[in-house]
């Protein structure tokens, strides 16, 4: 008998599903304190928690007998997936469980602050009626800005066009003719910031997004936008936005998440033209009670042996399989990290070879990890190696995968060709000692680089002095260079350095090695 913690909240819909199985104990015990939860955490095989609970390294480590987590919901922000991946537990989401609930809320934001009705609504309850007082504007003909079009993001778009809005957004990972399908022009960040009416964001928090919406971006947009925010507090600056009101820039804002949650101090909510709500985006009952099923079900499975679904670290493959190609899984996800992040534009087509003893296995489970590598970067915790596959084809991303069992410059390799609306790049790995992965090409150039951590990519013309004035550099911010590892065309021609790192590099340091002498091109990429 297998034994299930569920720490937070869950509708009783999903409750009925593991409590009526034979095969399982349940426990319901909401509200412990981290230490209560580790104390007793060691007795269970699975975790269920929606955001309350925060799932930490110590709590994972006391975990005795965990072999999953379930986060009910989309993000796993409060779950430590490196502490989890590290002791083998599955970590699953849902993350289609709330799109629709977040969808509608969104809109009820902007409905709501272009028609004053908070506001309203607290004069008439006050025994007023100031009709004048509360003016408002309508969505038609007016242009939204969706910073975002995955699953929440391309229906807050559907709603939008409804209302006879025209709508821009900039999504990197979608396609040009799956935009015109829906009727979504594809842009520049820069074009939403210039010419918006309404900007909402509909994306992971990651070192990128954070404070991606700050006074840079406030003085490009035009006077009188309105900015929504129901995705990951942080995304847009509350300081800035607190400056932007004020000078009148912003004529108002909709926010359901926070830096802080609850918030402490918000400067925000002395505004009458910004509508707060306490993180309502996917409170709905129905919301609630899709999630809820949805991972009763996978607990379910997973447990009783029937499949892996959602996983956020973990492909969906027998055990002894697992054991085989694992090596080749890490690669693979690297590999496609490593790709997307040297790549500028909307990927359209990805093209996998496999050759060597590679191509003898069963190579799907290292095309999911290698395109979840791929769109990591951007979605983060809303991929995983289950849905990479579907989010691609949502994104008319074309994958195609071939297999060579030829064995020519090594004994086994992965080559990736990527295909964008602006450049291609071909990048190659493989294994060394069977379990060790290294890049050994990028596009014309061949290397042998270890493909972790923080590292640096460049391009510059083979000339002396360059390593000289890089490594002086990375002293200058007290940066440790790990390992170097070079590939050229010819003796003074072109070259690829590539650079491990001990500490990431920052978007001023990248900006400081572009200045050195005979440096074409520099990309930070972090595995």
């Amino acid at each position: 008998m297998f034994k299930i913690l569920v720490s937070d909240s869950l509708s009783e819909e999903g409750l009925n599903i593991l409590k009526g199985s034979k095969e399982f104990m349940v426990d319901v015990k909401t509200g412990l304190k981290p230490e209560e939860l580790k104390g007793i955490i060691g007795e269970y095989d699975a975790l269920v928690v929606r955001s309350a609970t925060k799932v930490t390294r110590d709590i994972i480590d006391a975990g005795a007998k965990l072999k999953i987590i379930g986060r009910a919901g989309v993000g796993l922000d409060n779950v430590d997936l490196k502490a989890a991946t590290a002791k083998g537990i599955i970590v699953m989401n849902t993350p289609a469980g709330n799109t629709i609930s977040t969808a509608e809320h969104t809109m009820s934001m902007i409905l709501a602050l272009s028609r004053n009705i908070p506001l309203a609504d607290l004069s008439m309850k006050k025994g007023e009626w100031k009709r004048k007082d509360f003016m408002g504007v309508e969505l038609y003909n007016k242009t939204i800005g969706i910073i975002g079009l995955g699953r929440i993001g391309m229906e807050v778009a559907k709603r939008s066009l409804s209302f006879g809005m025209r709508v821009k957004a900039y999504d990197p990972f979608l396609s040009k003719e799956v935009a015109d399908q829906v009727g979504v022009e594809l842009v520049s960040l820069e074009d939403i910031y210039r010419n918006a009416d309404y900007i909402t964001v509909h994306v992971p928090l990651t070192e990128e997004t954070t404070g991606m919406i700050s006074d840079k971006q406030f003085e490009m947009m035009k006077p009188g936008v309105r900015v929504v925010n129901c995705a990951r507090g942080g995304i847009v600056d509350e300081t800035a936005l607190a400056g932007a009101l004020e000078s009148g820039k912003v004529a108002g804002a909709a926010l359901d998440v926070y830096v802080e949650e609850p918030p402490k101090g918000l400067k925000l909510i002395k505004f009458n033209n910004v509508v707060l709500t306490p993180h309502l985006g996917a409170s709905t009952e129905e919301a609630q009670v899709n999630v809820a099923i949805e991972m009763a079900h996978q607990i379910s499975d997973a447990l009783s042996g029937k499949g892996i679904r959602n996983a956020a670290n973990y492909p969906s493959v027998d055990p002894e399989t697992y054991r085989a190609i694992q090596p080749y899984i890490n690669l693979c996800d690297k590999l496609g990290s490593f790709t997307s992040q040297i790549s500028a534009g909307a990927i359209n087509e990805v093209n996998i070879v496999y050759s060597g003893d590679i191509a003898r296995l069963d190579t799907a489970p290292l095309t999911m990890a290698l395109i979840k590598g791929l769109l990591t970067p951007i979605l983060q915790d809303t991929v995983n190696f289950i849905n990479s596959m579907a989010l691609a084809k949502e994104r008319g991303i074309r994958v195609t995968e071939s297999k060579s069992q030829a064995t020519e410059e090594f004994v086994t390799l992965v080559s990736l060709e990527v295909k964008t609306h602006k450049e291609t790049h071909r990048v190659a790995g493989t294994l060394f000692t069977k379990t060790e992965p290294r890049l050994v090409k990028v596009d014309e150039f061949y290397v042998e680089a270890i493909p972790a951590g923080c590292m640096l990519i460049m391009e510059n013309w083979d000339k002396p002095g360059i390593i000289g004035n890089l490594g002086s550099l990375m002293g200058e911010y007290k940066i440790n260079i790990a390992a170097m590892s070079f590939g050229r065309e010819k003796q003074g021609g072109r070259a690829l350095t590539v650079l491990n790192v001990d500490s990431c590099i920052t978007g001023e340091i990248l900006d400081r090695v572009r200045s050195i002498p005979h440096i074409l091109s520099a990309k930070a990429v972090q595995l």
